[in-house]
């Protein structure tokens, strides 16, 4: 958590006359008090820095993961063309070239999807089927992993 923050908080909680806070962000958290832990000086407590739950508790789940899960795009039926490797997705032989393929294309075995670069190798990734293109499933210039869908075709 990032000691701006923290100090931040702090402020906040000098202003409020609130007498303790407690911020959960990620997997990280800090809990800031006007009173001190028993058996310390008097004053604010510092900081304290907490390791994450090692139970879960039965606090409500937030509602923003819940309506995203709910709102996730349907993927296109299909067979995916996967990364054969870790590199950087290019979608186009150049920058500002026209791309190997794009979504409704019609693609034949051996014709070039996109090029993966890896320790500055440029590979060329090809069809290994043919279809139409139903779906490009990463933007240019991306990361991409060994075995992430690149494409669908149908």
């Amino acid at each position: 958590m990032d000691i701006r923050k923290v100090k931040k908080l702090i402020e906040l909680l000098e202003e409020s006359g609130i007498s303790e806070i407690e911020i959960h962000e990620g997997e990280e958290s800090v809990r800031i008090s006007r009173h001190p832990p028993a058996g310390t000086g008097g004053g604010y407590s510092s900081a304290q820095f907490m390791p994450p739950p090692t139970q879960m508790t039965a606090a409500p789940a937030p509602a923003a993961p819940m309506a995203q899960a709910n709102e996730e795009p349907v993927k296109p039926k299909g067979t995916p063309i996967t990364a054969p490797m870790v590199g950087t997705f290019y979608s186009a032989p150049s920058p500002g070239a026209r791309p190997f393929v794009e979504i409704g294309d019609h693609v034949n075995v051996g014709d070039t999807l996109c090029i993966i670069e890896a320790m500055k190798m440029m590979n060329q990734i090809e069809a290994d089927i043919s279809g139409t293109v139903l779906s490009i499933e990463v933007e240019n210039g991306e990361p991409v992993e060994f075995g992430q869908i690149l494409f669908t075709l149908g």
